[in-house]
């Protein structure tokens, strides 16, 4: 049976839940390969006290990990929001196949940015995007209160 981007995205957001419990912004990442998840990652800027503790940064340090090298080759990265700047920087270097997210981040997006990812990326967007929009937008609420 082959698994599609639903159904890993499904994932994305499981991972986005953990961050959202221990109060991180509810972003969630995982990294797969030939339908296997080798990452899973969430946001963890709070616990760690790191900015640079996002979901897409844990993801591709655990990947890379997984795979004992530092490129990407052959691997979807599902994110539940578009990557930042920063986490655009270091999807390039990992040399990934392809990038799908759920929503887009109209304020830090790598793409109202105008920045390209490695040339052969292809990214997808727009996967559950609704659910994680809620998801996020539920979160800041609370913040705000």
């Amino acid at each position: 049976m082959k698994l599609d981007d639903t159904y890993f995205m499904k994932l994305a957001l499981k991972e986005a839940e953990k961050a959202e419990i221990q109060d991180e912004v509810p972003v969630g990442a995982i990294v797969v390969v030939d339908q296997r998840v080798i990452a899973r990652a969430h946001n963890l800027t709070e616990k760690l006290n790191d900015v640079t503790a996002h979901a897409e940064m844990q993801a591709i340090t655990s990947a890379a990990n997984f795979l004992n090298g530092k490129y990407l080759v052959g691997c979807t990265l599902y994110v539940t929001l578009e990557p930042c700047v920063m986490c655009a920087g270091a999807l390039i270097w990992s040399q990934l196949d392809r990038l799908v997210y759920a929503c887009k981040d109209s304020k830090r997006g790598f793409q109202q940015a105008a920045i390209k990812l490695h040339p052969k990326t292809k990214i997808t967007s727009g996967v559950m995007e609704a659910d994680s929009k809620k998801m996020l937008q539920d979160f800041f609420l609370k913040k705000r209160k």
